[in-house]
């Protein structure tokens, strides 16, 4: 019997010892790290395609967000559509975790109401910024009623950030935006602009809808493909819209833009967030990666 009790003993010591170099072994690549529970998060399949070659990128591969790139947009509650978080420049809001950045939505209070959330907007504004190219990421967005994350640009000369333009006469590109309160499988892309009576327009939001489940369940790539002729976009290689940008109006189209991430709680156009909104939310960002044309 002691040596049938000692070889259990020893048994499940290798097993053990097995299982954590099995866990060792995820973790020694980048893609294992991500969110193991996610399986389209194991491996990282992306190529951009023939005739693009890359000009910038993010990795998250550091410890801490890289202020050469990116700046934390510090907000009140309230300062864009009348959206009920503050953006802060909180590590408790925007860190690097498992090579990724993370944005996470925080409920401070019990209540539901103006200045009961935390969150971030990072943007690259006089950092790092683009005209034409391919611009994509890899990106798992969190979900729920009231819950508003966005990846988009805006042009770099908006008074917002030190410029001298207001919107939406600097131009406004939405590579993706996703309302929690209508659909989380569903993300919308759109361009903002002036018209002809400096008036605010757009292309009008157009939907892409997964076919089953929603996009916080796993990692997907949302494209922008851009040149003096067109926008068009993507996800996960899937072409689901395109604006011709070559007029005389659109001139906005062709400005330099920096690039924002962040997730917005509540807001005039997202609805607001109840009882059935789980806290916090994560918007998780694998990389950011900016082609041309060679």
């Amino acid at each position: 019997m002691k040596r049938l009790l000692l070889s259990l003993v020893i048994l499940s010591m290798v097993s053990i010892s097995l299982e954590s170099c099995i866990m060792r072994d995820k973790k020694v690549t980048k893609d294992n790290l991500k969110n193991t529970n996610v399986p389209e998060a194991i491996k990282d399949t992306y190529h951009p395609g023939l005739g693009w070659e890359l000009d910038w990128a993010d990795e998250f591969d550091n410890d801490t967000i890289d202020k050469n790139n990116w700046n934390f947009q510090v907000e009140d509650a309230g300062r864009f559509n009348e959206e009920w978080q503050r953006y802060t420049n909180s590590n408790q809001n925007a860190y690097i975790e498992n090579n990724c950045l993370v944005i996470k939505a925080i409920h401070e209070s019990d209540e539901h109401g103006m200045n009961q959330y935390t969150s971030a907007r990072l943007n690259t504004a006089n950092k790092q910024t683009f005209k034409y190219g391919k611009i994509a990421a890899r990106i798992k967005l969190p979900h729920g009623p009231g819950i508003w994350p966005a990846f988009w640009m805006l042009g770099a000369n908006i008074d917002e950030n030190g410029g001298d333009t207001p919107w939406p006469l600097c131009g406004e590109i939405d590579i993706l935006e996703l309302y929690g309160s209508r659909d989380d499988a569903e993300i919308e892309a759109n361009f903002h602009y002036a018209n002809k009576n400096n008036s605010h327009s757009s292309m009008g939001g157009i939907a892409y809808k997964l076919s089953k489940g929603k996009f916080s369940d796993a990692f997907h790539v949302f494209e922008l493909e851009w040149d003096e002729d067109k926008f068009t976009w993507y996800v996960n290689g899937e072409q689901f819209a395109s604006m011709p940008i070559t007029s005389d109006e659109l001139s906005e189209a062709h400005n330099e833009y920096f690039l924002l991430l962040n997730i917005a709680v509540g807001g005039t156009h997202s609805g607001r967030p109840n009882d059935n909104t789980v806290f916090p939310q994560h918007m998780l960002i694998d990389w950011i990666r900016v082609y041309h044309t060679k």
